[in-house]
């Protein structure tokens, strides 16, 4: 491979990075709806959690499904059969009038936003030369957040304006341009179109998943990604909105600016993180950590300050939850130098539960703790958002339990391979010398 990749690979990323943007505005389009919905099928802040709770729990439970399916199908199939699924449930959406319909709706949103993630990624090694892939794996995921500002401002639009069943058959119709969009030009490899792997047999899953999981690298790219990620998926997929008009008490516009700076600040850190991951490798856990800690403080300030935030620290929160996203792909990074390639797509989905997982568990705290603080109704103030809120801490430590040990084990196996990673104290008092 070139050590330059040529205008063909960028060509084949960006197409498939546009399956990948529609995926992203359909997995957070009922975030932005939160409130509508709640109107529209009667239901209150629990009930209306556990929508995006079920939609989440598909996505992370097909994740493993889904990474043997593309070890053995290729990325091209997968991105265009996840896209039509989308786009069947936000059509289904756009009709549904109870909350059965509103149900599997997010269901088949959760199947279809399940295969195309770690397919795009599945696409990186092979088309970009190795110094080029934590950066290139970076970009992926920041650019695709604008599927985000997507919703945070085109489809509110058209929630506010037109109306519910316009906005989401908008979304349906974006994600059947995009699937054949994918089959039109989107290549496996520069080789060959459509890629395919081995039969899928019970002992060949076995050895697959086995395999990914008992290496503690793949286990700590599973914790960094359970602990960068989820507290921006939570502000970003289901609470965000809510808590910045009905806690904050800030108006429609300066809500979706706030969301689109999340992005923003996403997209111009991760460049810099995949930089910095290319350069020290063996540093990766301690980015993944400065990351959490930027998250912690970040609600801490919101938390603390009393009653509601101004707006500047507000600003402050959604740049710190920016940096999740970037931080969470180190995770990707682990799972790729610590696994070959054949299980790639394993252990990448493997790695992609972890932050999802966290996920559901945050939606669905925070959602009951507003229903117990509000006895179910939507009349909520900026108190009960901020103890809803202080309840992602027990997530964060969770997750810095996982990442230490995993991170303790995996060291322990790259020195019985010869690689000795030093204690960053030792580094700074050698360079001190």
């Amino acid at each position: 491979m070139p050590l330059r990749p040529g205008a063909r690979a960028w060509l084949v990323w960006s197409l498939a990075l546009t399956a990948y943007i529609v995926g992203v505005l359909n997995r957070t389009s009922l975030g932005v709806a939160g409130l509508d919905a709640q109107h529209r099928f009667g239901v209150g802040a629990g009930t209306l959690a556990s929508f995006v709770v079920l939609q989440l729990l598909v996505y992370a439970g097909l994740q493993v499904p889904v990474g043997l399916l593309l070890d053995r199908f290729g990325s091209v199939r997968l991105v265009a059969g996840g896209a039509l699924v989308m786009a069947a449930g936000q059509a289904l959406m756009a009709v549904a009038e109870d909350v059965p319909g509103a149900v599997l709706a997010r269901v088949l949103v959760g199947a279809g936003d399940a295969a195309t993630f770690i397919s795009v990624l599945r696409l990186v090694p092979h088309w970009f030369p190795a110094r080029r892939v934590s950066v290139v794996t970076q970009l992926t995921g920041i650019t695709g957040q604008l599927g985000q500002v997507l919703s945070a401002v085109p489809l509110a639009a058209l929630l506010a304006g037109p109306g519910w069943t316009s906005a989401f058959l908008s979304a349906a119709g974006a994600g059947v341009f995009v699937s054949i969009v994918a089959l039109a030009g989107v290549r496996d490899t520069p080789a060959h179109r459509i890629t395919s792997g081995p039969p899928l047999t019970f002992r060949h899953l076995g050895a697959e998943l086995s395999g990914a999981w008992r290496h503690p690298g793949t286990r700590l790219g599973i914790w960094s990604h359970f602990t960068t990620q989820f507290t921006g998926t939570v502000f970003s997929l289901m609470w965000g909105f809510p808590f910045l008009i009905a806690g904050e008490g800030l108006p429609l516009g300066t809500a979706s600016t706030l969301l689109t700076a999340y992005v923003l600040a996403g997209m111009a850190a991760g460049p810099l993180i995949g930089v910095l991951v290319q350069r020290h490798p063996l540093r990766r856990s301690w980015l993944v950590l400065g990351v959490v800690a930027v998250n912690a403080v970040g609600w801490g300030l919101v938390i603390a300050w009393p009653g509601r935030a101004p707006l500047f620290i507000l600003v402050l929160l959604v740049l710190a939850l920016g940096l999740g996203g970037p931080g969470s792909m180190i995770g990707f990074d682990l799972a790729r130098t610590f696994n070959p390639p054949s299980r790639l797509g394993t252990a990448t989905g493997m790695v992609n539960v972890g932050g999802f997982t966290a996920s559901v568990v945050g939606i669905l705290l925070v959602g009951l703790v507003l229903d117990a603080r509000t006895g179910g109704g939507s009349d909520y103030r900026i108190e009960d958002f901020k103890i809803a809120m202080s309840a992602q801490y027990l997530i964060m430590a969770v997750g810095l339990v996982g990442i230490l040990r995993s991170r303790k084990l995996a060291r322990r196996k790259l020195a019985e391979q010869g690689i000795v990673v030093r204690p960053i104290r030792d580094v700074l008092a050698a360079r001190r010398g």
